[in-house]
């Protein structure tokens, strides 16, 4: 693999973290979920560490910024996903929890990211 810069990102390996959670937890959906809900957490998790690098790799200070905006809102995506999937008893609340943590440090971090980037 290329050795970029983005790998020396907290907020890119907390966010790939999270993401390998997230194929954890989905893999227990039902069956009939594997191309609904599952699938769609997966590439929004996959997005969050994916814009994250796209956004260290561009030069303007405007486009960095407008990848980590996509990225926050891929993390937005998933916490309304795992809030559904809770009301459906696909995850039990205990599981959930964690990712509360998770999701709120990654959010901080890529807020502040996206403040300091002008």
């Amino acid at each position: 693999m290329i050795n970029l810069q983005h790998k020396k990102l907290e907020v890119w390996k907390k966010s790939i973290v999270l993401t390998s959670n997230i194929y954890e937890i989905t893999r227990s959906f039902p069956k009939s979920e594997q191309y609904g809900l599952s699938s769609q957490m997966r590439r929004a998790a996959v997005s969050i560490a994916s814009n994250i690098a796209e956004g260290a790799a561009r030069k303007s200070a405007k486009e960095r910024r407008r990848f980590y905006e996509i990225a926050r809102s891929s993390l937005v995506e998933i916490d309304t996903q795992l809030e559904v999937s809770r009301k459906l008893s696909f995850v039990p609340d205990d599981k959930l929890s964690d990712f509360d943590d998770r999701m709120n440090h990654v959010f901080a971090m890529l807020s502040n990211m996206i403040k300091k980037t002008r």
